[in-house]
């Protein structure tokens, strides 16, 4: 830049780059006698227009330089600079950083940081400035930094300590390493003309292994072909000079372009016919007259659609859809969720949230977790469902499987002057709405086990042998009080991939209305306590078989005085609704 000169030498720094990988290109100058100011109605009105918050006039000048030629710059208080010396390296892991939020934070080893001349930390590159050596309103002497960072360094730094900064965006996505010099020596100028001072060194420009322009081969026919027009020859070199672009070389039809250093996204023949398609402009390529259509063939019955109309009769049914984070802590499962081994636990490097260190083996934290999250605002009356997924290590692989869970809390019917006895909502209402997914499933024939176990203090399981359709239960009071739920909660675990299998197997036929009428009968038994419901029920569907439609318990009656100890329930009616159909009466 022609009206760059320096003024003086009397601030010159040493500057060291040990880690040239992480930072390519760095650039500095220093700056004496600045005045710190609220900066002009112009440049804050054009900081503002583009959503930036103005500071002061050197920060502002950094900020200007940013937006306007894509380079982020940083200045530093010169005087918090110890021994005169800038050095760019990473320092161990642990090593403490005070940034410019007045937040403590741990380093990482490849966090790339800028350090003084005692290797104290002041700013982590390209991410975020530190609290003592920023720009304060008692700031003389400044050094301004403009450096050329490796993109996977930044982002990576930027996602470790989730600092997003506009500078940490430009530099994950790759700046232009040959215009460091330029925009320090704009900002420069700028912030002599906001701030006035002196230039008190000569341009430090650090720059070991110069970033050359990328080439890239491309040819007119692909051109044409993924364009779909034919665009001239003469018409596509301009283009390419427009985008500066230079021609190395041409020969049959194909061509080698240098792409510009400040195009970091540009590395292959289709991003050059794309930088090409752009300036042509697309309103140019025309509509074709014939659109070509190709058959897509979708697993049946689909997935989506399945799920969708689960949800959808969920919702109808008062429900709402959660959606939980598929991460979890360890410490949950291993002081209050038990029966499952800490070596089936997915342990993951989560550096953003420590505590979140595992992949949910369970759909049952994030759930009562959420009844938990509703309950501390005043959310008591809770029905909700998620489609999730667990995993689990298992045989050497990670068992990735879908769920689908409901869980009820509170009250089963909404606050109203009708609502007097104010029930609960309790096991066998979960049931219900458990046997309607099935049903609208169509899920049938399915056997019935009792559970007891870390989770639920009491359930019941369907499942088909081996394979479990579902695990329903009210989970245990010792696990909702370490989870901090209020009141008892009752949940349903529908394991989604098997639910699915079953529906694939099911073909849908008509059968005929019957003619007859059915019949119902009521059976009143004295049995013992510990006969089950489900057992009568089988029994008397195998006794009646294909002629019993349906059976239902509908009063229970317990008085010891009358029938004796242990037994339960009297009268105890089935009641059952049978179809004849005349081909089978006989004479």
């Amino acid at each position: 830049m022609s009206t760059f000169k320096v003024d003086n030498r009397t601030l010159a720094l040493e500057v060291t780059v040990e880690n040239t990988e992480a930072c390519p290109r760095y650039c500095g100058v220093s700056l004496k006698g600045v005045t710190i100011k609220e900066s002009p109605d112009w440049l804050k009105q054009r900081l503002q227009a583009v959503g930036v918050r103005p500071v002061n006039n050197i920060v502002d000048a950094t900020n200007f330089v940013l937006h306007e030629l894509g380079q982020p710059l940083h200045a530093f208080d010169l005087d918090e600079i110890a021994g005169r010396k800038v050095i760019v390296k990473t320092l161990p892991e642990g090593s403490k950083f005070l940034s410019l939020d007045g937040v403590e934070r741990a380093l990482s080893a490849e966090d790339l940081m800028i350090c003084d001349g005692n290797s104290n930390g002041m700013c982590i590159g390209g991410v975020f400035g530190g609290i003592s050596s920023g720009v304060k309103d008692s700031t003389v002497n400044i050094f301004l930094e403009s450096a050329h960072f490796h993109p996977r360094w930044i982002r990576r730094s930027s996602m470790r300590h989730n600092l997003r900064t506009d500078a940490a965006k430009v530099f994950e996505k790759g700046s232009d390493p040959n215009i460091s010099l330029y925009a320090l020596q704009r900002a420069v100028l700028l912030i002599k003309e906001l701030a006035g001072g002196e230039i008190a060194s000569d341009i430090v420009d650090i720059y070991p292994k110069p970033i050359a322009p990328a080439k890239v081969e491309l040819s007119y026919a692909h051109i044409n072909k993924l364009i779909g027009i034919q665009i001239a020859p003469e018409k596509v070199k301009n283009i390419l000079d427009a985008l500066d672009m230079a021609i190395v070389s041409e020969a049959d039809g194909r061509l080698t372009v240098t792409v510009p250093t400040n195009k970091a996204d540009v590395i292959r023949e289709a991003d050059v016919i794309e930088e090409i398609l752009r300036v042509y402009g697309f309103d140019n390529v025309p509509e074709p007259g014939i659109i070509n259509m190709a058959m897509v063939t979708s697993v049946q019955p689909d997935p989506s659609q399945v799920r969708n109309t689960i949800a959808d009769l969920l919702v109808a049914n008062g429900f709402h859809e959660m959606m939980a984070m598929s991460l979890s802590e360890a410490r949950i499962y291993k002081q209050i969720v038990g029966g499952i081994p800490e070596e089936a636990l997915v342990f993951i490097n989560n550096t953003s949230n420590v505590h979140l260190n595992i992949m949910r083996p369970t759909m049952v934290v994030s759930g009562l977790e959420a009844v938990v999250h509703n309950q501390n605002r005043q959310q008591l009356n809770l029905k909700l469902f998620e489609f999730g997924k667990t995993y689990r290590h298992k045989d050497g692989a990670i068992e990735e499987t879908a769920h689908l869970s409901l869980l009820l809390a509170g009250q089963r019917w909404p606050e109203s002057w009708l609502n007097k006895d104010k029930a609960l909502v309790n096991f066998y209402h979960l049931k219900a709405f458990v046997k309607l997914v099935l049903n609208k499933m169509g899920v049938t024939q399915y056997q019935e086990t009792t559970i007891k176990d870390d989770i639920f203090s009491y359930g019941v399981r369907y499942h088909r042998g081996e394979q479990v359709l579902v695990e329903l239960g009210q989970v245990s009071a010792k696990v909702a009080k370490k989870m901090d739920v209020r009141g008892q909660v009752c949940m349903a675990d529908l394991r989604w991939d098997n639910l699915l299998k079953s529906l694939a197997k099911n073909r849908v036929s008509y059968q005929e209305v019957s003619r007859f009428p059915s019949m119902r009968r009521d059976l009143a038994l004295v049995v013992e306590n510990s006969v089950r419901f489900s057992d009568i029920a089988a029994i008397a569907a195998k006794a009646g078989k294909k002629w019993l439609k349906d059976t239902n318990l509908f009063d229970v009656y317990v008085n010891e005085a009358q029938l004796g100890a242990g037994k339960n329930p009297t009268p105890s009616a089935l009641s059952s609704k049978t179809r004849r159909k005349r081909s089978r009466i006989k004479k």
